[in-house]
């Protein structure tokens, strides 16, 4: 009987409006990240582009990791319509979509300066959604409703990512890239529809009411808390691995001899199901076996995924092998990524949701600009076996920092291992 209940709290959470809303949301933060990744990335290796340029282009991610410094402006600040987070939201899109579209009329040969300033635009403005669309989802969903939030909002992350890389690597051989970016531009309008759609949440009591108190209270009741920076380090180190390996798989595939059909493809296919399946799973194991222990399961299987590309590499062109790597590597890090995030949601405090939030997941993109600008180097150094195989091994002392995190979470934050509403509670400031 009890576990027939927890079914059917499980399914409530999951077909619910804010649910919906989370997952629309969650495709429209997807959608840019793999368009200056992997699509642009793939468009310039078959232009002819060294691989030493191609992992310098992660730098354009830049704006990802430093998104903490202008989240304070758009917590205390409201636009003239739309409510305090629609406004920032609605704005954001639109430009965010021109800047898509204008990659698609410049050339990576002819213009590579034009193509990196474009890049970082489109960076700029997907890191400002990123910023706003977390405080929403943090604002909007009850604390029971947060890990399974995180999993639907990781699985509209992916979906926005496999439409973005697959369907515009598909396109890309019959359209060509330039028309692939203009209609990815185009596609930012579903994120816009939802965003004037969408209610606005509830406004916080005791917001700050300068600028001054909207950049120092964020940082000044986060670094109060007990392990504050125990948990910034956790947060650097977890899925480094996994995102150092992610860096280089464009390339990799194409050197491997795939052809962008069939990367496209395989990645539709088998990506898609993987991603949908892992959401779910994601979402229920967290509910099942709390944050915790959910984080350490995910991040035993996100090492285990890239390892698998080592064994691709020794196998060469294999497209069912191809299938078998991405299908699981999409698996296990749509479940990582949902414990990951709902962590850091509920360790936020809704007066300063868009800058805390900012500041966690700012160390969370980290791998993906700064250290995996050197990423092309160390493939072209090591090979790509021996890349991958160190990729997998560099995800250790993610691990290892958890199990110390476990011990402090036994003796003063239990929590981590029962709720996300208990979470929260722990790590909000007393009086």
């Amino acid at each position: 009987m009890t576990r027939q209940n927890s079914l059917l709290n499980g399914l409530k959470l999951c077909f619910n409006l804010r649910m919906l809303i989370t997952f629309v949301m969650g495709f429209s933060s997807g959608l840019p990240l793999l368009l200056t990744i992997s699509v642009l990335q793939i468009w310039m290796r078959q232009e002819g582009v060294d691989l030493s340029t191609i992992g310098l282009m992660a730098l354009v991610g830049l704006p990802y990791t430093l998104k903490f410094v202008w989240a304070p402006v758009l917590d205390r600040y409201v636009l003239p319509f739309l409510g305090r987070r629609r406004g920032w939201l609605a704005l954001i899109q639109v430009l965010l979509g021109c800047a898509i579209a204008s990659i698609g009329l410049s050339d990576p040969i002819s213009s590579p300066v034009t193509i990196a300033l474009l890049a970082v635009l489109v960076t700029f403005f997907s890191a400002s959604q990123d910023i706003v669309i977390d405080a929403y989802r943090r604002e909007h969903l009850a604390e029971n409703e947060l890990g399974m939030g995180s999993s639907l909002y990781v699985y509209g992350y992916r979906t926005g990512m496999l439409l973005a890389s697959g369907g515009g690597l598909i396109l890309a051989d019959s359209l060509g890239f330039p028309a692939v970016f203009m209609l990815m531009g185009l596609c930012m309008g579903i994120g816009l529809l939802t965003t004037f759609l969408a209610p606005e949440p509830d406004t916080p009591e005791n917001l700050p009411t300068t600028l001054k108190a909207a950049v120092i209270e964020p940082f000044k009741e986060y670094f109060t808390r007990d392990s504050a920076w125990t948990i910034l380090l956790f947060i650097l180190l977890y899925k480094l691995g996994d995102t150092l390996a992610s860096a280089m798989t464009s390339p990799f595939y194409v050197d491997m001899g795939f052809s962008s059909t069939e990367i496209g493809v395989t990645v539709k296919l088998f990506g898609f199901w993987a991603t949908l399946i892992g959401a779910f799973l994601g979402g229920a194991l967290i509910l099942k076996l709390g944050i915790y222990r959910a984080l350490w399961f995910f991040g035993l299987l996100q090492m285990l995924s890239t390892a698998g590309f080592a064994v691709l590499a020794e196998v060469g062109y294999h497209l069912n092998m191809l299938a078998l790597v991405i299908g699981f590597e999409n698996l296990t890090s749509g479940m990582g990524t949902a414990a990951y995030m709902a962590f850091m949601a509920a360790l936020t405090d809704k007066r300063f949701t868009a800058t805390q939030y900012a500041l966690l997941t700012s160390l969370m993109g980290i791998p993906r600009t700064l250290i995996s600008a050197p990423s092309g180097y160390l493939a072209e150094y090591l090979g790509w076996t021996e890349f991958f195989i160190l990729c997998t091994l560099i995800a250790l002392p993610g691990l290892w920092l958890l199990r110390n995190f476990a011990q402090w979470g036994t003796k003063k934050h239990t929590a981590l291992e029962d709720s996300n509403t208990t979470l929260t509670q722990s790590t909000e400031p007393k009086a």
